[in-house]
């Protein structure tokens, strides 16, 4: 069974990977996002990044999602922190990740062309600074949001299918 998150800074394209994932895999779709408490969005609209209390709550509700969810599923999640991960991965064992790799300059550029979302474009540089990457952990696998989705997406799968 598949249990993945697709993970990364806000304006990597997260959202946009997991969907394309889990329809061409053909199961659970959860978008991160959806779940923040209100508490939280509202933090954000403000301009303030959240703090690792903030987000505890919001982890595990995305974990017990992700754990009751049938068959596949694929999660959007920040997962900036490795105590984030570790903390998903308590409840979803084994629990693999798609790291979408993005420089801070499109990140900034992609946020700030969102329109009407929470997340705002001054909070970009918070998520850099929060994020430590998880490339050596096991489990995970690093693309690059420069690539075109279905590069992106192939990579993935053949990722997926090679166990």
């Amino acid at each position: 069974m598949n249990r993945l998150v697709v993970m990364g800074v806000s304006g990597c394209g997260k959202s946009t990977l997991a969907a394309a994932l889990a329809q061409a895999l053909h199961c659970t779709a959860i978008e991160g996002d959806a779940y923040h408490l209100p508490a939280s969005q509202a933090k954000m609209r403000a301009g303030e990044p959240l703090t690792d209390a903030d987000r505890e709550p919001w982890l595990d509700r995305l974990g017990q999602l992700l754990a009751a969810a049938p068959g596949d599923a694929v999660l959007s999640c920040s997962a900036l922190k490795r105590s984030y991960r570790d903390r998903l991965r308590a409840r979803v064992p084994p629990l693999r990740f798609v790291f979408i790799e993005i420089d801070p300059a499109l990140a900034l550029q992609r946020v700030a062309a969102r329109p009407g979302h929470f997340f705002p474009a001054a909070l970009v540089a918070s998520q850099f600074e929060a994020l430590e990457s998880p490339l050596g952990e096991s489990g995970v696998l690093g693309v690059s949001a420069a690539l075109a989705l279905p590069e992106q997406v192939g990579t993935a799968l053949r990722w997926l299918e090679a166990g």
